[in-house]
């Protein structure tokens, strides 16, 4: 690999040190932020350098100029899709936690689901547990359990009946 040519032999470097501040100054007509200005000035370079067609330029502002409008552009168009996805994100709900109370009826609700499978076995439980919470289907617990879809039904009939038969004595 060649050894990169010092900047001020590079024909990029030699444009950078002949027309940087004349593209500034046309920039900042544009756009009025020498932040932006600053930016712009030296994304439009890196586009030259990556062109490699240095050599070849005749009119050297007017390319800089052409190369800059389209930098120009790019910039609003991402400024847009930026201020766009903003009042995107502004118009969603906040996430919210929950109050001490709503963590307590939580807890409190899930010390009853597992009071209610009590003293069931634990393929019996791990299966109602796929079935009710996390909404698989009999065949896809079977298969992740490598069990047989019979014993599937027969675990879930299990489960079932424990729990309406605790609802019954809770509410008697």
């Amino acid at each position: 690999m060649p050894a990169p040519l010092p900047l001020s032999s590079h024909p990029v470097g030699t444009l950078y040190g002949a027309h940087l501040g004349w593209l500034k100054g046309w920039l900042r007509a544009r756009l009025g932020n020498m932040g932006d200005v600053a930016d712009l000035a030296h994304d439009t370079f890196v586009r030259l350098l990556v062109d490699r067609n240095a050599q070849a330029i005749r009119e050297p502002r007017s390319y800089l100029a052409t190369i800059a409008g389209r930098v120009v552009v790019d910039h609003y168009r991402r400024r847009a899709l930026e201020q766009a996805y903003l009042e995107t994100l502004a118009q969603w709900p906040q996430a919210q936690e929950l109050s001490c109370e709503a963590r307590a009826i939580v807890l409190e609700t899930l010390h009853e689901i597992d009071a209610l499978l009590d003293g069931l076995g634990a393929k019996v439980k791990q299966v109602f547990i796929l079935s009710q919470f996390e909404g698989l289907s009999y065949a896809c617990i079977a298969q992740e359990l490598s069990i047989s879809l019979r014993s599937v039904n027969n675990y879930m009939a299990k489960a079932v009946l424990q729990v309406c038969l605790l609802q019954a004595a809770l509410e008697a």
